[in-house]
Formats: C-alpha cells, structure tokens, sequence
C-alpha cells in the first residue's frame, strides 16, 4: 500500500510515527534516542555510506519532528549533515562542447568568464561568473548547463543561497515558507517542523481532564488525498484520535468568498488572502500593495474564529497540505483562533502510531460547505468562487468581475509587478503559491492532475448548496430539513467512559 510519493516522504513519516508512538504513551524522553535505531536496526546503512551518518541525521529529523530549533523563527529547517551530496552548481560547459570557431559564448559573457584550453573547449572562470546565463542562451550545441541545486531551482523567489560549508542556507527575511524546497530536495535536507507534539498534548488534557474540546479543521484538498480509503473513514480516524469533531476548512472558504466579493465590489481592485506564502510574498517582495490584499481572514482562519466564537474553550487544529499554514497561525492575527497546524503527512503518522486501521471503520460525514468553498482548494476555484458570490447578492449586476487565477508563485510575482505598474487587465489576483494551488503544496502525501480531479469531483457532492445556503445552515446548526445531512460541526465524538 503506498501512501507517499518519495521515499524522503515516507522516511519523514517513519520518524513522526516513531515520535508520536513514544509520546502517546508518555515516555518520549526516555526514549527518544533509541528512535534512530529502531528506524535503521542493524549495522549496515540502508540510505547513507554508513550506519553512524545515518543515524545522525535521523537525530536531526527527531528534533525537527518535536519542534525544531526554538531560536529559529522560520517552520523551514536545513539539516546541515544531510545537505552534502548535491554539486555546488551554477553554469557549466559539458562534454557537449565541439570547440567550434564562432565562440558565441565569449561573446554573450559581460565579465570575461569563458576561456579556452588548446583544443578550443570552453571553460569557465567561477570567480568571474554572475551566472547570468547568456553563454548558455548563445551555445548551438547546448553544451553550457545549469546545474542548480534541486533546492534553488524550486525556491522561485532566491531565497535558498550555499553556505560557506556548502548547505543550503534559508535567507527567513525573504523565504515565504512556501515548502517548493521540501519537497524537491531529493536527500530529505530541508524540512518543515512539526508540532505533532503539541496535537498530542492537546488531546490528552482533553481526554483527562474533559475541560476543553479539540476540534480539528480539514482543508478542502484532503479529498485527494489517503486515497487508499474513503475520505468518510479518514474522518472517522481523525476523531479516533480523540479530536471531538471535525470541521471543513471549505466553510470557511464560503464565509470568505462572500466578504471578499463584498470588499471587492467597494474597493474595486484586490488580491486574495487565502494563501499565507502568497500574503507572505506580497507583503515582503511587493509592499506598496500591501493594502490591496483582502483584509479577510483565511478561510482557515475565518472558519476557526467561528468555532472559537462558538465554544470559546475549544481547541482547533488545522489539517492540510500547506507548511505555510504553520508560520501563519504564529501571527498576532491567527494566534487567537487556531492553536496549531499539521499536515496530511503528518496526520498519516499520528494515524499509524496509534495503529488505526481506518479501512475497517464505518464512514463519517463531512458535509457543510458548497461546491465552491470546497473547490478553493484548486486553482481558479477561488476566482469561480468570488465570481459565484458576486451573484448570490446581486453584486454582479453593478461590479464586473475580471479576475487572474496566479498558478505558482511565478504567475503570482507577474501579475504583482504589472499591479504594481498600474497595467495589469485585472481586478482581482487570485495567489496560490503552489502549483496547482493547495493540491500541489508540500504537505501532500502526494501531487499530480488526479489531486484535481478528486477535490472537483468532492466539491459536485455538494452542487445542492449554495454558498449562502451553506453558511445559513453552519449558524442554525444544520437543522434544516432540506440538507441531507447533519452539519458535522454539530456530529462530535461520542462521549467516552
């Protein structure tokens, strides 16, 4: 049964299972530094030239998996002992090189970087390289390569460089979380941290001590995902846990889209709220339109003050596939509503470290939100979404809608620079970071176009509703006759004795 793309994903998962085994039972810290070893048994590496390298690095995973470095802001970690194998990269001429006569290459390089040896081969000077890439442009044979590190290929706002002892080095000033390195790194190098511990914690108390309730949040996108089940056994799972209900995210997404299809309407030009990498990146890289984002919450957001309105004592932990979720529930706007972020990895292993089997239980409902809130989770879904909120309350009689659905943190950046020159054709910018949008994002257990198909077809079991229908029922409490089923944010766990 494979549940994970890569096999860093699932070493990743092996280490979070571990963790969260020793801490469901309480003895974590007797026994974290047998982890490693119970991970990699025997004497011979089954990854790295040898056992003890291995080990070491797998000592690096356990701390990312109870929290990471404290003294580090950023939920993005380096792992310097792991980052070791990958060539320093840059331009470079290849064995493709015939020595020809036109030597285009010396030509196009504004510092004097090329030379040649006596048999008319191009080489390099790295001191007097700007990797500008203009050689490699001009070459008829396409024998200057760019051997960038699979890291700073994925990062597309450069905020990877090389350290001096050759690791990959994370400028936080700059980097929005996004988690394209994660997922790209092929040695598992960088990862996000996790705060499965704090999950644990929660729940726990709750059950001791009965005085508060956690509930978990489920972004639109987990219908893509644990495809070797049921999504309605991935619910019942979640509340196996011990959370006492679980709550679409896509609610949320409704609330939103109606309030940002109202600011819009007023102001007449906005970008979305919905991404925090995307938030993160306009904020850092484009600040002049800083004001143009939505003030709205996120739907993540948005849906969680509900829940705290609703049960001020509650806990609420959001799940979903962005790392970018971690560092936006730290901010001063999030902190009162959502207590903390994990993702679908992450959720796997607290899963399998309580050895549920979710294929033998019954199916759960989750069923608040409409087709559009739960198609936000793709890309355009958030821009149909608007557009069909518009409609609702007859804003679309007096405001035309032309909205640009930003697929990747590129298509965000091209957008943002022609807004910021007053020459883009649009009113709306809709911002996913992730290509794809929250389908593609790092926390996945997997990627493709089959994501897309699974979070369209859960989002037309919901056709019935519209947005304003979905919202009227989450306030009543889903006690309408005409919705089929009872809204889950009123279908809690069970009590237990």
């Amino acid at each position: 049964m494979r549940k994970f793309d890569t096999k860093v994903q699932d070493l990743k998962y092996r280490v979070l299972r571990e963790v969260a085994m020793h801490a469901w039972k309480g003895d974590l810290l007797e026994s974290i530094h047998d982890i490693p070893k119970a991970i990699v048994p025997g004497n011979e590496p089954t990854m790295r030239c040898c056992v003890y390298k291995e080990r070491a690095i797998l000592d690096e995973r356990v701390k990312l998996a109870i929290g990471g470095d404290k003294n580090n802001p950023n939920v993005i970690e380096v792992i310097d002992i792991a980052c070791d194998e990958c060539p320093m990269g840059g331009f470079e001429v290849s064995n493709a090189c015939r020595g020809c006569l036109a030597h285009r290459c010396e030509e196009a390089c504004p510092r004097g970087a090329i030379y040649f040896d006596h048999h008319q081969h191009a080489h390099i000077d790295k001191t007097k390289c700007v990797e500008c890439g203009r050689c490699a442009k001009v070459c008829p044979y396409g024998a200057i390569l760019d051997h960038k590190r699979p890291c700073q290929r994925a990062c597309k706002i450069k905020a990877i460089s090389m350290s001096e002892t050759k690791a990959a080095s994370i400028d936080n000033d700059t980097c929005i979380a996004c988690g394209a390195c994660v997922y790209q790194c092929p040695f598992g190098a960088i990862s996000d941290k996790s705060y499965i511990l704090n999950v644990i914690d929660m729940i726990k108390k709750s059950q001791n001590n009965q005085r508060y309730k956690v509930y978990a949040i489920v972004a639109p996108s987990i219908a893509s995902q644990f495809t070797y089940v049921k999504l309605g056994q991935v619910i019942a799972g979640i509340k196996a846990l011990g959370f006492y209900t679980t709550v679409e995210v896509a609610l949320g997404a409704d609330l939103v889209a109606m309030n940002e299809a109202k600011e819009l309407a007023e102001k007449g030009f906005l970008t979305s709220s919905c991404c925090p990498a995307f938030v993160d990146y306009v904020e850092k890289q484009f600040p002049t339109l800083r004001d143009h984002v939505s003030h709205n919450l996120s739907p993540m957001g948005a849906i969680a003050k509900y829940i705290k309105e609703t049960d001020p004592t509650g806990k609420v932990v959001f799940i979903g596939p962005c790392t970018a979720k971690k560092a936006e529930v730290l901010k001063d706007t999030l902190r009162p509503f959502v207590d903390c972020a994990i993702t679908f990895e992450e959720l796997q292993a607290l899963f399998d470290s309580k050895e549920l089997d979710l294929a033998s239980m019954e199916e759960d409902v989750l069923d608040n939100a409409s087709y559009f809130g739960r198609i936000f989770a793709r890309s355009g879904g958030l821009s149909d979404a608007v557009r069909e909120a518009l409609k609702e309350q007859g804003l679309d009689k007096e405001f035309e809608l032309k909205p640009i659905a930003c697929d990747g943190i590129e298509e965000c950046r091209t957008a943002l620079l022609k807004a910021s020159k007053k020459v883009l054709d649009a009113n709306f910018i809709e911002g996913m970071a992730c290509i794809g949008g929250c389908i593609g994002g790092a926390g996945c257990l997997t990627h493709g176009e089959k994501n897309r198909m699974g979070v369209d077809k859960y989002g037309k079991e919901a056709m019935e509703k519209s947005m304003e229908d979905a919202i009227r029922v989450m306030e009543i409490g889903g006690s309408t006759p005409d919705i089929r089923k009872e809204s889950a944010l009123f279908c809690p766990l069970e009590p237990q004795d």
